[in-house]
């Protein structure tokens, strides 16, 4: 039960709603689709690997920004490596 004021018109109003026991609904073949697991697999990616960056990207923004999470630290380890021989000589 929801109760509040009407802007404007200062009327109070009150409404109610059912929640519907949770289950799972539809068919099966509904329920697992390609797009169903390419979203949840992006989902735990941004969550347990990678840190989302919070912003709407595009499908393939989306992998271009977790392919460059994934090599960033890489190519930070051959700069290090550089910096050391040049320093070395």
């Amino acid at each position: 039960m929801t109760t509040g004021i009407l802007p404007g018109t200062g009327r109070r109003i009150t409404l109610s709603t059912d929640t519907p026991p949770p289950g799972l609904t539809g068919p099966l073949t509904e329920r697992f689709t390609g797009e169903r697991v390419e979203k949840s697999v992006q989902v735990v990616l941004n969550s347990v690997i990678f840190r989302a960056s919070g912003q709407s990207l595009t499908t393939a923004g989306t992998y271009i920004e977790m392919t460059s999470r994934l090599i960033e630290p890489g190519f930070l380890a051959l700069a290090l490596l550089a910096v050391r021989g040049r320093l070395k000589r």
